[in-house]
């Protein structure tokens, strides 16, 4: 059995491969040919379990009524093996999965992003899936960034499917109605500097309308507060090796200043009592002119109930540098529960659910987001917002989610952001603080 899931696997990622290669996934012709994969219909029958965050949109508001979907297509080529879906959500599904591996009860395949599964992988409880990382798929995404965000060392524990950024929205009808639409840069990848921002914030003040919130009252959302700063300073977060933050540089003192000498004037909301989702909803409401946090992810779950069209534009840096964004990955991780026959299973799962010609870009666009692989092609032709998201993949920094001690550094963001908009800290000893205890947190998780 074990031999035939394993030969099964080849010939499954044999034939995504040759289908993923130079040619646009959502294109009708290939659907019609795309080759017809074995089962395993002449082997024993395999069980294996899948958790899933809520990252599919719902059909008919019903949970987990698109990810059945998916299963009864993949049973259609592989009919031997039986997929027990369970969804669990983002409040107590860390949770659950913590206690789960504990007590030896955990999933086979979880669909998560790297911050968690890399501490798996680190916890020594998942198998690699490095036959999946051929150098057709590597070559296809062509992007170092996310591929290393999948690994420990030389292994890989995630398979990505998906990845969208993070960055900034403006709420373009207030800023027609105020004859300012022409101070942001609607050009190209609508780059921008700190000094036309600062102009814009003020325009809008003598407008009487209010900036972003900066947010700080939790770790909620804290990606957005972190690279907000680091643009600003065009400065790094932590070294590329991941070994150290770097986050109290000069430039960043100097951004930092920047944000509290803004809060002061008014240019900005002090947020010590929001965190990321309660400043987003101070902007789709209409309430504030920009957030500092948004992503085509949110933009998708907060449209139905925004009465304005929203302008995604990347955080502005000084004059002569460029963006550097944060972004979410998505991908799948196997649990090591020491049956080789289910790991095999849940890489063909895996496949199916990314590579597949059909299924692969579909499930892609029901996550809102952009496919990893290029060959997948533009998904949002008829999308102008989408279309334009998708070009700023060269704007990805360093993934520093899967930092050594990242859950304990996340801990010491956000007091210091309060501290320095009370006037308890000075941006540089807060940042000086912040980083030795950072710094710390890798250590204590070595």
């Amino acid at each position: 059995m074990k031999k035939s899931l394993a030969l099964l696997l080849t010939l499954a990622l044999s034939m995504t491969t040759f289908v993923g290669c130079g040619t646009t996934a959502s294109n009708d012709s290939m659907k019609s040919e795309k080759p017809k994969q074995e089962t395993s219909s002449n082997s024993e029958p395999v069980e294996i379990t899948w958790w899933n965050f809520p990252n599919f949109a719902t059909i008919d508001d019903t949970a987990g009524k698109y990810e059945q979907g998916i299963i009864d297509a993949f049973n259609e080529k592989y009919p031997d093996i039986k997929v027990n879906m369970e969804m669990i959500d983002f409040a107590s599904g860390p949770e659950k999965i913590t206690n789960a591996i504990q007590g030896g009860t955990v999933c086979d395949v979880l669909f998560d992003a790297p911050g968690r599964i890399i501490s798996y992988a680190k916890e020594g409880v998942l198998a690699d899936v490095n036959s999946m990382f051929t150098e057709e798929f590597k070559k296809d995404v062509n992007n170092e960034k996310i591929i290393d965000a999948c690994a420990v060392g030389d292994n890989y524990y995630m398979y990505p499917i998906s990845s969208a950024p993070f960055l900034m929205a403006f709420n373009k009808n207030m800023l027609e109605k105020h004859g300012l639409l022409d101070m942001l840069n609607l050009e190209g990848d609508r780059t921008w500097t700190v000094d036309e921002y600062k102009t814009l914030l003020e325009a809008l003040k003598e407008k009487g309308e209010k900036g972003a919130v900066v947010f700080c009252v939790s770790q909620g959302g804290d990606q957005g507060t972190r690279a907000y700063l680091a643009n600003l300073g065009a400065t790094s977060i932590t070294n590329d090796e991941l070994s150290a933050y770097t986050i109290n540089s000069a430039s960043a003192v100097e951004a930092l200043g920047f944000i509290k000498d803004a809060v002061d004037k008014g240019l900005l909301l002090n947020g010590s009592a929001l965190d990321g989702t309660a400043s987003i909803e101070e902007f789709t409401s209409g309430r504030v002119s920009h957030t500092i946090l948004f992503s085509p992810g949110v933009y998708n779950n907060n449209k139905a109930n925004m009465d304005f069209e929203p302008i995604f534009v990347p955080f502005p840096t000084p004059a002569g540098t460029e963006p550097e964004l944060e972004y979410l990955i998505d991908g799948f991780c196997i649990f090591d529960n020491g049956d080789e026959a289910k790991i095999e299973a849940s890489k063909l799962l895996i496949d199916f659910i990314c590579n597949d010609p059909e299924w692969g870009p579909k499930n892609v666009k029901q996550t809102a987001t952009f496919p990893v692989r290029e060959s997948f092609g533009n998904l949002y032709e008829d999308d102008a917002n989408m279309t334009y998201l998708k070009g700023l993949t060269k704007y990805y920094g360093t993934y520093y989610n899967t930092i050594d001690g990242f859950a304990e550094m996340r801990t010491y963001w956000f007091p210091m952001m309060q501290a320095v908009l009370a006037g308890d800290k000075d941006p540089q000893t807060a940042l000086d603080d912040f980083v030795a205890s950072a710094n710390q947190s890798i250590e204590n998780a070595q």
